[in-house]
């Protein structure tokens, strides 16, 4: 016996068709409104090509710049003709002096050894032994200068010495130096002569005693012009 088909729900056939109908209909009805939306939206502004840029060339290399140096100049040559006339002079009349070794010696006071065999013919000489003890390196000595004063006494000289110190022991003495006027020299006082200062014994008292220091031991007193 046959089966007899039976007829499709009412609410299934309804949902079928629905859903049938649905997704066309849907496209067809956003279609139209995508097509408006993207209508509205304004263009984007074309970009700019961003302008072309020249490759950058490759830097050279830097060179190390030489180093400059100053050049050196040379030391002027001291030549013996350069040398003042008076260093000349002097390195000439000054022989080398070997140094001899030194002793002991002492000197004691004695009136007995005042004795006129000194540079001066008007002074009296105690010779303290120095000259010996130092093997001709300094000579020292006592000097009472004998009255008057006369012109001799006053003649203007110079010694070439490499020292000479003078301290008065008794009384007063006036000298004039070359470049220091007239000096008045009294009991305590002390000086130094310079090598080859010009100057002039101008007065002295009768009882002047002085102490005087030299070097060398021998040595050249000449007159001054």
């Amino acid at each position: 016996m046959a089966k007899r088909a039976t007829p499709p729900r009412p609410r299934k056939a309804a949902r079928k068709a629905k859903s049938a109908a649905a997704p066309g209909a849907t496209r067809k009805a956003a279609a139209p409104a995508k097509r408006a939306a993207v209508a509205r939206k304004p263009a984007a502004p074309a970009k700019r090509a961003a302008p072309k840029r020249a490759p950058a060339k490759a830097a050279a290399p830097k060179r190390a710049a030489p180093k400059r140096t100053a050049p050196k100049s040379a030391a002027p040559k001291r030549t013996a003709a350069r040398k003042p006339a008076a260093a000349k002079r002097a390195a000439a009349r000054k022989p080398v002096r070997a140094v001899a070794p030194q002793r002991f010696t002492v000197s004691h006071l004695r009136e007995d050894d005042f004795q006129a065999n000194g540079l001066r013919t008007y002074a009296l000489y105690r010779d303290l032994g120095i000259a010996d003890a130092t093997g001709g390196l300094a000579q020292a000595h006592v000097i009472r200068m004998v009255p008057p004063v006369t012109d001799e006494v006053r003649q203007r000289h110079l010694h070439n010495v490499d020292l000479q110190l003078v301290y008065v022991l008794k009384g007063w003495m006036k000298n004039e130096f070359e470049g220091h006027g007239v000096q008045m020299m009294e009991q305590g006082s002390c000086w130094l002569q310079p090598p080859g200062i010009k100057h002039t014994v101008l007065d002295y008292s009768d009882d002047l005693e002085v102490l005087e220091l030299i070097i060398p031991a021998e040595f050249e007193t000449l007159p001054a012009e």
